[in-house]
């Protein structure tokens, strides 16, 4: 520690105000905030803790100081890298670091936190983000951890997801879908007829490849127009949890407006 920085500073907080031995200083290096370099208060190049415990559980946070070594750097990029990192947590990577971070709080949730991200942009209402949830398979009995979970994911999108991370879903049919030929609208016709009865995401993501399959298209080609139809974006979150997530009705309407719309060569 630096003589006379902030654990001298604390260590006479400690021993003097709240009467209790200051913990052994530890040699740690610093903490390095992605394209701005090592993060220090005095230079105003950081992001407090109470910002990233809105964007992630305090044990993920725990988790990246505790498996990294005190004499390495902890390189930390908010972005795309932060998913990674709960990913990491939630596989118990590393069971050790896993066990060390826990906390008193008992709210977890099995919900992969990409998975909260594509969800939490299709609704912000409640009732409907659960509903979301538990048509793709989820366990959401446990609402209290699984909304804290998603208010984290709502926070990292608005502050740190880079823009090919976030969509909107197209309360009306998109222009864009005019430039669809008659083979993408017929494949939309069938999509409306067969995806009745999909129910899971690993049944939805098989159907549209056996579809594409069986007429000839290029399985992109035919994710580009899926996408297109709903996000006026020629791509999105992955597309069998994505479609799970939204309703059923709201999806067969959408493809059949899509499969009868006039196109611009008309």
């Amino acid at each position: 520690a630096t003589r006379g920085g902030s654990y001298d500073t604390g260590k006479r907080i400690a021993e003097e105000v709240y009467r209790y031995r200051a913990p052994y200083p530890i040699i740690y290096e610093w903490i390095m905030l992605k394209g701005k370099g090592a993060m220090h208060s005095s230079k105003g190049v950081l992001i407090s803790i109470t910002e990233m415990l809105e964007v992630l559980p305090p044990e993920v946070l725990r988790y990246l100081i505790i498996r990294s070594k005190p004499e390495k750097h902890i390189e930390f990029d908010p972005g795309i890298p932060l998913l990674n990192l709960i990913d990491e947590y939630d596989r118990r990577a590393n069971p050790r670091a896993h066990e060390l971070s826990q906390t008193k709080r008992a709210e977890d949730t099995a919900i992969p936190f990409r998975h909260l991200v594509t969800a939490v942009q299709v609704t912000r209402e409640t009732d409907a983000l659960l509903g979301i949830l538990e048509r793709s398979g989820y366990d959401t009995s446990d609402s209290r951890a699984v909304l804290a979970r998603a208010e984290n994911a709502q926070r990292w999108v608005e502050r740190y997801a880079p823009p090919n991370l976030k969509f909107k879903v197209y309360k009306e049919l998109p222009q864009a879908v005019r430039s669809f030929d008659s083979i993408e609208r017929e494949l939309l016709g069938v999509l409306a007829k067969e995806i009745k009865g999909w129910k899971t995401p690993q049944e939805i993501h098989d159907g549209i490849y056996k579809i594409a399959k069986e007429t000839g298209i290029e399985p992109k080609r035919f994710f580009q127009t899926i996408y297109t139809t709903l996000l006026s974006a020629k791509s999105g979150p992955r597309l069998g949890y994505f479609l799970a997530s939204l309703d059923n009705d709201f999806l067969v309407k959408r493809f059949n407006q899509a499969a009868n719309s006039q196109s611009d060569s008309n």
